[in-house]
């Protein structure tokens, strides 16, 4: 094996070195503490699923599935999301304990790149899922939860955009003139490709009313601050009267003002049927999360319940979050030649006792000394009264 080959990694992963490691660490420690104080439980799910359950109910593409076979023949999947696995728990055992359910998770998902372009292949997300409420406050409850987590990892420039797969539907259903228009426009959507979705509707050589209905929807439907502003390009039905609620609810939680619509919001995780969100912070160019009410995903294990739901991408969380001091930078190091260990042990002993981050090392040992006692604030060197601060 040549010297290059043995220290590559598979396409899309990334080594995680303790810096990281420790922030990740505390964004899971923060959101669970969060979570918990509301009611929702932690659960964990196998990293490996059959592909003929949770792949294919999973809405991502075939291509971007990690796939194995186990010894019996059966096709594995590496779990590519987790609102899935937790739909199947749900469904198979959990639903017949309590309902409704809410469950929260911080799992890593697995999703292979075709190519390499700086995208991770596996990834941390946190998130929660309410199984069994159908309500309008239940979607209301986990957007309240996904802000005022944010707020709780001190996000102060954030938004939520919200639209709904309905409403989207609809007009889509109005304004063209067969199944597969729609599905090129969503498609369009989904990859946000504005100026590809202006081009294929005036490609479609549709009614002008439906042409300039559709360039005009695109144009305002992005960030609209009032429900009633899309009022004029869909017919009064049940999902505007919905998201009317739910604007009202927000309202009331005192969190109108991280709002915005966007109608044109679509996803390429297909279980979303109705109301899907997307949060965006300050730091990053990339959505930190998604969520949205996903009841048909439920039917798929043969359950007829409603579920709502959002996942945080703590990689992208990481990036916006203020730069937080090195826990090395904080600690204390205690120094000793062979003949002091028994000092040193107890005067590491009495720090780790106090509550600090102590660590114990042999003098004789250290290849690079300067270099190693930088990376911490304090040195204790046993035998001496001084601490140094480096």
């Amino acid at each position: 094996m040549s010297s290059i080959k043995m220290f590559e990694k598979p396409l899309g992963m990334r080594d995680t070195f303790p810096q990281i490691y420790e922030k990740i660490e505390a964004v899971r420690n923060t959101g669970r503490d969060f979570l918990c104080s509301r009611g929702y439980e932690f659960i964990k799910t196998p990293a490996v699923e059959y592909f003929d359950t949770v792949g294919k109910a999973s809405a991502i593409a075939d291509a971007h599935l990690f796939k194995l076979v186990d010894s019996q023949g059966n096709t594995l999947v590496l779990r590519p999301d987790m609102t899935t696995p937790i739909a199947r728990v749900a469904t198979s055992k959990l639903l017949k304990e309590m309902i409704p359910l809410r469950l929260a998770y911080f799992a890593s998902v697995f999703r292979a790149q075709e190519a390499e372009g700086g995208r991770p292949a596996e990834f941390d997300q946190m998130g929660i899922e309410l199984i069994g409420d159908n309500s309008v406050f239940a979607d209301a409850e986990v957007i309240v939860a996904a802000m005022e987590l944010l707020q709780q990892f001190g996000l102060a420039q954030f938004k939520v955009t919200i639209g709904h797969a309905g409403i989207l539907n609809c007009i889509l259903q109005d304004y063209t003139e067969s199944i597969e228009q729609q599905n090129i426009l969503r498609t369009l959507l989904v990859q946000r490709n504005y100026v590809g979705f202006e081009e294929a509707v005036e490609s479609f050589d549709l009614p002008k009313t439906k042409s300039d209905a559709l360039l005009q929807f695109i144009e305002e439907a992005m960030n609209l601050k009032e429900i009633q502003d899309i009022e004029k390009y869909v017919r009064k039905n049940d999902a505007l009267e919905y998201m009317q609620q739910l604007a009202k609810l927000l309202e009331i939680a005192g969190l109108a003002d991280y709002v915005a619509f966007d109608f044109t919001l679509s996803s390429h995780m297909s279980y979303y049927t109705g109301m899907l969100f997307e949060v965006f912070a300050t730091g990053s160019g990339f959505p930190l999360g998604n969520g949205g009410r996903y009841d048909g995903l439920l039917e798929v294990f043969g359950s007829k319940v409603g579920a709502t739901g959002f996942s945080i991408r703590v990689d992208r969380l990481l990036e916006t979050l203020d730069e937080q001091s090195d826990k090395r930078q904080a600690a204390t190091v205690v120094l000793f030649e062979e003949q002091q260990f028994e000092a040193a042990l107890a005067q590491v002993q009495t720090l780790r006792a106090a509550g600090k981050q102590a660590t114990l090392q042999l003098r004789n040992s250290l290849v690079d000394e300067e270099a190693f006692l930088a990376q911490f604030k304090e040195v204790v060197v046993v035998g001496q009264e001084d601490v140094g601060s480096e």
